[in-house]
């Protein structure tokens, strides 16, 4: 089984740094991207188990990459966290998301609150697998 894989997409480089090594450390895989249209192209080819989302990106918006994730099938059920400084931006959004979080972000809560959602998920698709045979 392989380990679960994290997309990172924040703008900013050093947070992205903080970001991967705290998700590192739990064992998971993280692909890190610093625009929407890449966040895009990475989802059209891959479906991460995760998704850590900033707001304020350049080309395409965390808006707009998050409402292609819930509009896609395949990823609608995907676990996104948005990681934001605009808490106004964020409240509008955060009924579209699992989380919200308020930058900046404790690296010991993103730790936390990361493996509770995968925890969660993976009772998902235990309940699911049960179901199915």
């Amino acid at each position: 089984m392989s380990r679960p894989s994290v997309l990172i997409v924040e703008d900013n480089a050093q947070l992205a740094e903080i970001f991967s090594l705290t998700l590192q450390s739990l064992g998971l895989t993280v692909h890190w991207v610093a625009d929407g249209q890449s966040a895009l192209t990475s989802l059209v080819e891959n479906a991460p188990d995760l998704v850590l989302l900033d707001l304020h990106l350049p080309d395409v918006s965390g808006r707009e990459v998050l409402r292609y994730i819930r509009g896609q099938e395949r990823l609608a059920h995907l676990p996104v966290i948005l990681a934001t400084a605009d808490d106004q931006f964020g409240e509008l959004l955060h009924s579209e998301a699992d989380l919200l979080l308020l930058k900046p972000i404790s690296t010991d809560q993103l730790r936390q609150l990361v493996s509770r959602l995968l925890s969660l998920k993976s009772r998902e698709w235990l309940e699911v697998a049960r179901e199915d045979s």
